[in-house]
C-alpha cells in the first residue's frame, strides 16, 4: 500500500548516494518525522495499513514494535524527534527527488537536508523470510516542500569566512 506523507520533516537522508554502514553501501534511505498532533490522520492510516499487512500477509503473527517501520520519536534522543512518530523507508534503487515545481533535484542543489520539510511516497510491505517477520517501508520519492531548521545530525560545517588569509611569507 502506498502512503503519501505531506509536509513531514526529513531526517538522516541518503537520497542521492546509498547510505554506508560498517564501510558497506546499503540502500537509499530516509526517516520522516510525523508530528503526533498535526499528522494524526496520516499516523492512523499507517497504523491501519500495518495492521492489515499483519492480518493478511503475516497471518496475524505477533510483531513487536521493534519490527515496525514506524516508531515513537519520544523513544529517541535525536534533535526534532520529540512529539513525533518516525517512519524509516529505504530502497535499493535511487528514489525520485523533486522540487516544489516537480523539477528534478540533485545533491548539488543543497535543497534537501535534515530538518527540511518534504512530501514523500512510501510503500508498506510485509517481510516474512529467513530474516524474520516485520513491516517495512520502501522509499519511492521525495518532494521538497519548504525549508526548516537544520538538524545537527551531520556535525558542524564551515565556510571560507571561517578562515584567515594565508600569505606565502607566513611561518608555521
Amino acid at each position: 500500500m502506498i502512503i503519501k506523507l505531506k509536509n513531514v520533516r526529513l531526517s538522516f537522508p541518503s537520497l542521492f548516494k546509498k547510505a554506508v554502514f560498517n564501510g558497506d553501501e546499503t540502500k537509499f534511505e530516509a526517516t520522516f518525522l510525523l508530528n503526533k498532533e498535526t499528522h494524526a490522520d496520516a499516523i492512523k492510516e499507517i497504523e491501519k495499513a500495518m495492521s492489515d499487512k499483519i492480518k493478511g500477509d503475516l497471518k496475524g503473527s505477533k510483531i513487536g514494535a521493534d519490527k515496525l517501520c514506524i516508531k515513537d520519536g519520544d523513544d529517541f534522543s535525536y534533535d526534532g524527534y520529540a512529539g513525533c512518530m518516525s517512519l524509516k523507508a529505504s530502497n535499493g534503487k535511487r528514489p525520485l527527488v523533486i522540487d516544489k515545481d516537480k523539477s528534478p533535484l540533485t545533491e548539488d542543489d543543497n535543497k534537501i537536508y535534515s530538518g527540511c520539510y518534504v512530501n514523500a511516497n512510501v510503500e508498506l510491505w510485509a517481510q516474512n523470510n529467513a530474516y524474520g517477520k516485520r513491516i517495512n517501508a520502501t522509499l519511492l520519492g521525495v518532494q521538497f516542500s519548504k525549508a526548516g531548521d537544520p538538524f545537527g545530525e551531520g556535525g558542524s560545517s564551515t565556510s571560507a569566512n571561517d578562515f584567515d588569509s594565508v600569505d606565502d611569507d607566513d611561518e608555521f
